[in-house]
């Protein structure tokens, strides 16, 4: 790809900074614990940190990057943290443990608070629906926090429905909606969720993101009708790119991925990819 294809800068908004010897955090990393029936998850299973990142990244001049919790349940609280003492992520999407009353919820909210690079959270554990109470969800737009939804595309109408009253609250729709598959079922269901989340307002973002592993590929004909659906349905001014790496490392290398991205989106305005690539995340992330 030349030069002038490449966008001028990158904010990351989806990133696992990892390493799988903290077996208490990410058990699911360990070979010995594992049953993620993924085949061969060694290209993800492995020590992911900045030093890694640059490296895979190769040319690609990503300035910012936002981790994403990993951690099991409530150390995903304690991983927060961490990552904050640490300075390496530019900004953090916390986790949400699984709680069974609001005033835990919020502790866990309390407990990231104090981290400066904290800016939401996403659910960490067995939540039944995609959504947690409406109060926690008020307690996050007090705050300032975004809530990442994290769910199929079965559940996107209900988290539609859910979000009618919360027209305060920055909501980012993870993994571009998260289709399991690429069948015609699963695309009409992915298209009538996003479309209702899209109406909810514009307080409502599409992280264009975690494609590579239902779709089985990082080939941009292949990524280019999910990404330009997404972008028609939220606009311009309301989608961004994250990598999901090192877990779509299963299907890619982080060089394809951008260069997918980028290519995918090369027939768009050298300002609307500046919003896709950099701007837009800034804005959402403040970073």
């Amino acid at each position: 790809m030349t030069a002038a294809l490449r966008p001028n800068r990158i904010v990351d908004t989806h990133v696992h900074l990892w390493d799988p010897a903290r077996t208490d955090w990410y058990p699911y990393l360990s070979t010995e614990q594992a049953q993620l029936g993924m085949g061969d998850v060694s290209a993800m299973a492995r020590r992911f940190d900045m030093t890694e990142y640059r490296s895979e990244a190769g040319e690609w001049n990503i300035e910012k990057i936002v981790n994403v919790a990993a951690a099991t349940n409530w150390h995903s609280v304690d991983e927060t943290l961490e990552l904050d003492r640490c300075g390496e992520p530019d900004a953090i999407i916390g986790g949400l443990p699984f709680t069974e009353s609001v005033s835990e919820a919020i502790s866990a909210l309390d407990r990231q608070q104090v981290a400066s690079r904290f800016r939401g959270v996403r659910p960490m554990g067995a939540y039944a629906g995609p959504l947690p109470a409406d109060e926690v969800l008020h307690e996050l737009a007090e705050r300032g926090l975004i809530y990442e939804i994290m769910t199929h595309p079965d559940q996107l109408l209900a988290a539609a429905h859910g979000l009618r009253h919360h027209d305060d609250l920055v909501v980012v729709v993870e993994h571009t909606g998260w289709p399991r598959d690429d069948s015609a079922d699963e695309r009409q269901r992915w298209q009538e969720g996003m479309r209702a989340l899209a109406e909810v307002g514009p307080n409502v973002m599409c992280k264009l993101s975690g494609l590579a592993m239902p779709l089985g590929s990082m080939e941009a004909g292949v990524f280019a009708p999910w990404l330009e659906k997404s972008i028609e349905t939220f606009g311009t001014e309301r989608c961004f790119f994250g990598s999901n790496f090192p877990v779509d490392g299963l299907h890619g290398t982080l060089d394809q991925l951008w260069h997918t991205y980028s290519t995918a989106t090369a027939g768009l305005s050298a300002e609307d990819r500046e919003q896709l690539f950099a701007t837009n995340a800034e804005r959402i992330y403040r970073c």
